[in-house]
């Protein structure tokens, strides 16, 4: 089932090694079909190079597995959290991205300072709290989701203006309409978080950028007015 989903998620997941976005296995991508309420995730531990579009699994939001005869990533319930949280997100993306991980490990939010990072999340990417001893032992994929959705909810973030998160200790995950976005997205958090710290590096005293350059950049793509780019 969901054949042509397969073959989306597959190619977005292979986007991910072009990109220089993994090693080894330290990644996955899903997309999910709203129409029937399943999603398909790249399988556990499974070689990029030895990764095919049948091989990936098919679940549901209720934590089934539907289809496939691999295990499903074991970060599957994270996704499920924000599938079933966010209605608009079609796609999402997990890695251990260097410079994004290395934000994540730091436990710091990376701060808008500039368009490049403005032309695509709207504020800072927030960085969610770390899990708490019993959250880990526990549901821990699970409560992963739950915190990044507490996260986006007690800051007041619209998770499509920032579709990016950083999890303490952990690393980040990014999302989007569809799996190539959601890729697309975590192409480009990896480059804004390197910028912002070689901004550090060069000035300690660095601040965000304005509001207004925040607004500019951000909608002049975004939105109703947006402008950038040919019809």
């Amino acid at each position: 089932m969901l054949e042509a989903l397969k073959k989306q998620v597959y190619e977005a997941n292979m986007e991910l090694p072009r990109r220089g976005l993994v090693t080894y296995t330290w990644g996955n991508v899903s997309g999910i079909d709203r129409e029937s309420g399943c999603f398909v995730i790249k399988p556990s531990g499974v070689d990029y190079d030895e990764l095919s579009p049948e091989d990936l699994v098919v679940m549901d939001l209720l934590g089934k597995q539907i289809e496939g005869r691999f295990k499903p990533s074991s970060d599957t319930a994270t996704h499920r959290e924000l599938y079933a949280k966010y209605p608009q997100i079609g796609g999402i993306v997990h890695t251990h991205s260097p410079e994004a991980t290395a934000w994540a490990q730091a436990a710091r939010s990376i701060p808008l300072y500039g368009t490049t990072h403005a032309d695509y999340f709207y504020g800072e990417i927030p960085c969610a709290r770390s899990l708490t001893p019993e959250e880990i032992e526990g549901a821990y994929e699970d409560n992963t989701g739950k915190v990044i959705i507490e996260t986006f909810e007690a800051r007041g973030i619209n998770p499509m203006y920032t579709p990016a998160v950083l999890c303490t200790n952990h690393g980040p995950f990014t999302w989007g309409k569809d799996a190539a976005q959601a890729v697309y997205h975590a192409v480009v958090l990896e480059e804004v978080a390197k910028m912002a710290a070689k901004t550090e590096v060069i000035n300690p005293k660095v601040k965000p950028a304005p509001d207004c350059i925040r607004d500019k950049h951000f909608f002049r793509k975004h939105g109703e007015h947006a402008y950038y780019g040919q019809k």
